[in-house]
């Protein structure tokens, strides 16, 4: 029973690690798409008076077209989060046949 019991959280830890681990990969067939307009990020005041800097990652969902659907923020400093997906809302990439997920970093630094 304990060596089953072993096993199973060897198992459950072995898959942890494959999810944590494997790549997230676009939707696109080959390399991402090209950025044809990029807005720079407001740095907010709250991160100016902290002296914050850092980087978010966002997961930005593209239409066709090229014009952004949807944003969803997959890490960073949440202060700087919101200045992120409100400027990657704004950006364009070139058209493609469908749409894609485009995995992009927003760099911050005090100025």
């Amino acid at each position: 029973m304990k060596h089953l019991l072993r096993q199973g959280a060897v198992g459950v830890v072995v898959l942890a690690a494959m999810l944590f681990l494997h790549p997230v990969h676009s939707h696109t067939q080959g390399a991402a798409r090209k950025l044809v307009n990029r807005t720079a990020p407001a740095y907010p005041s709250l991160a100016r008076n902290l002296a914050l800097d850092g980087v978010v990652r966002v997961d930005a969902l593209v239409a066709p077209d090229g014009t952004v659907k949807n944003v969803d923020v997959k890490g960073g400093h949440p202060v700087l989060a919101q200045a992120a997906a409100k400027a990657v809302r704004n950006w364009k990439w070139e058209a493609a046949p469908r749409e894609s997920h485009e995995l992009v970093e927003v760099r911050f630094a005090p100025e």
